[in-house]
């Protein structure tokens, strides 16, 4: 005949258990983060700051035959923080300006703070010693010049860091990618709209 073998004496494991406790304390930590992270968001309402041109000329361009290019370039670059309730610190801005993959200038800056909902404005006047340019450079040059339209590019980033609420601070890259071109000879920007901004 068989036999009942009874399950009275069984006892769930104390592995178990404290398993279950951890998973529930986690479960536990990440609603109230995700609870304090949805506050901190609608009360601070954090914003990416960003950096844009806002101004360019080309003062002077220099070029021979030979291949050497020399400019007199003023830029204007603003630094904004969107933000209402806090100040963005912006620091380590490194841009290169470019004719056809060759460096014509470095634009750098030391580490700036921008208060709330405010912009710093960074203004550059440089001019470049004399550049050699290769051959495929100088045919771009020599055609830029009968259209009458020079395109420099300009690339390069920020960091970006503020602080929302007291615990959390947000550090993001700024990066500037674009292309300027310039009405050759008064030396004006053409459709301007150069930012780190996200579209």
């Amino acid at each position: 005949m068989p036999r009942l073998i009874s399950e009275r004496g069984r006892h769930t494991s104390w592995l178990v258990w404290l398993a279950a406790i951890v998973c529930a304390i986690l479960a536990i930590v990440v609603i109230i983060t995700g609870i304090v992270v949805l506050a901190i968001y609608l009360i601070y309402q954090p914003r990416m700051p960003y950096i844009k041109v806002a101004d360019a000329q080309l003062k002077n361009l220099g070029y021979d035959q030979s291949g050497l290019l020399e400019i007199e370039m003023a830029l204007k670059l603003v630094a904004e923080n969107d933000n209402t309730k806090v100040h963005a610190i912006f620091s380590d801005q490194s841009f290169i300006l470019q004719f056809h993959g060759i460096d014509v200038a470095e634009l750098r800056a030391d580490p700036f703070d921008v208060v709330k909902n405010s912009s710093f404005n960074l203004n550059y006047l440089f001019q470049s010693s004399p550049i050699p340019l290769d051959e495929v450079a100088m045919e771009t040059m020599d055609m830029a010049l009968k259209r009458g339209v020079i395109p420099f590019d300009l690339n390069g980033q920020a960091r970006t860091r503020w602080r929302v609420g007291i615990f959390l601070s947000l550090m993001f890259w700024a990066h500037l990618s674009c292309q300027l071109h310039f009405f050759w000879p008064n030396g004006s920007t053409i459709n301007l709209d150069c930012s780190s901004k996200s579209h």
